[in-house]
């Protein structure tokens, strides 16, 4: 196997501009039946073959005028996409090669991207893999937190938890991508596990744990003031420990619970910027508009990687915006600025056939998170001025901040 750097790390290039993601759903299996997954048809027949994703690229690479982007991220999706380590190495030196042969820019200016379970991660055929694209490339493990956290939600068709063959995986992958990232899912029974959570994370050596709530209609009465003191003691132990200097995690941050000015009239997510195709060849806006990732809708295809993207398929995504999705209570909330929604995901769960429905499930935790979120802003601020009494803390049951709006000012520190 040959000799891997101590350290891998992206090419300067890849900095500039903007990205297109394109997402090759390369397998519909995974070795996982993690319970709070989109994927719903995870299944062993439904592969990509070469010849579509030659023809994806081809298209692509010949449309510079529809594609002006800068730079690509040539995504690899599952299921896990490692299964099909063989054909993403194809598939990736055909990327290369007609990229160089056409003088492309995106030669100068591409990723590979994946997001894996882990399990496979040591194995010759990935390493070999990582060695040979080893400038050009990003990986992230999902690795939900403790053993007993990850277990719970993420495990094999029998019932068993995965955390063991994942974790065994992770000083190889922080070797060769110490800035690496992992993302951790929350959902109602795991709430609980939090804190803790986070913290075991970088005790491992993570220094940025991505982490989210699920989007769909889990949540039951009293799960937002559970969120908010697990939040509250994981703004405690970071600051205390004054991890914030040198770590980083999602759930804080200093752009959410502010109201949205008119002029933020954006989707959430890329989807219709992005493109994602699947082994027929069908061209998706997004991986979650595909049918194995759908519940209750059926797929809706914008083209295939042969005839390519049809405009008027493609038009109505381009005009999902904050606006055009969200009910009058959402763009007038004055704490709307970091509540995301998932565009695929509000289509599966509307009543009707639309994709301008925004599911609010989630409204209550992210008030949750905005409280804490006041807390955790208030409390390093505090500190960093040399004052640690008098912090506010956010009660489960209150209002926001007792019915005020939240003191969340730019905090001048590191590690942010």
């Amino acid at each position: 196997m040959p000799t891997e750097p101590e350290s891998i790390k992206p090419s300067r290039s890849w900095q500039e501009g903007r990205a297109k993601t394109v997402t090759f759903i390369v397998t519909e299996d995974c070795q996982l039946r993690c319970k709070y997954c989109y994927i719903v048809g995870k299944n062993k027949k439904n592969r990509m073959n070469f010849e579509v994703a030659r023809a994806t690229i081809d298209y692509l690479l010949r449309e510079r005028t529809q594609f002006p982007e800068k730079s690509v991220i040539w995504d690899f999706i599952g299921g896990e996409p490692f299964i099909e380590i063989d054909l993403i190495d194809r598939i990736s030196d055909y990327a290369k090669l007609r990229m160089y042969e056409l003088n492309h820019p995106w030669f100068d200016s591409y990723r590979f991207s994946f997001s894996t379970n882990g399990l496979l991660y040591g194995k010759d055929k990935v390493q070999r893999y990582i060695a040979k694209n080893r400038r050009h490339i990003s990986i992230g493990i999902s690795i939900d937190g403790t053993r007993r956290k990850h277990d719970s939600m993420r495990v094999f068709p029998n019932g068993k938890g995965s955390y063991a063959d994942v974790v065994k995986n992770l000083p190889l992958w922080l070797k060769q991508f110490p800035d690496a990232a992992t993302k951790a899912t929350v959902s109602h029974d795991d709430l609980p596990f939090i804190k803790e959570s986070v913290v075991h994370l970088f005790s491992l050596g993570i220094k940025t744990v991505n982490i989210n709530t699920v989007f769909e209609d889990v949540w039951q009465d009293g799960d937002d003031g559970l969120f908010e003191r697990q939040l509250v003691a994981l703004a405690d132990y970071i600051i205390d420990n004054r991890l914030d200097e040198t770590h980083t995690c999602s759930f804080f941050s200093r752009s959410i619970g502010q109201p949205i000015g008119v002029e933020e009239d954006h989707n959430w997510c890329g989807a219709g910027k992005m493109l994602a195709v699947d082994g027929n060849g069908t061209f998706y806006p997004c991986v979650r508009f595909a049918p194995y990732s759908l519940s209750h809708k059926r797929g809706r295809d914008i083209g295939n990687c042969y005839d390519g993207i049809d405009r008027n398929l493609l038009r109505p995504f381009l005009a999902m915006t904050r606006r055009t999705q969200s009910s009058e209570e959402c763009l007038n909330c004055e704490v709307a600025s970091g509540c995301a929604w998932c565009s695929g995901c509000n289509y599966d769960l509307a009543d009707e056939t639309t994709i301008y429905r925004r599911a609010t499930y989630i409204c209550k935790m992210h008030k949750a998170r905005v409280r804490a979120n006041a807390y955790f802003w208030a409390k390093l601020e505090n500190r960093n001025a040399g004052r640690l009494a008098d912090v506010p803390v956010p009660g489960a049951a209150s209002g926001h901040m007792h019915g005020q709006k939240p003191d969340i000012r730019p905090v001048q520190h590191r590690g942010r």
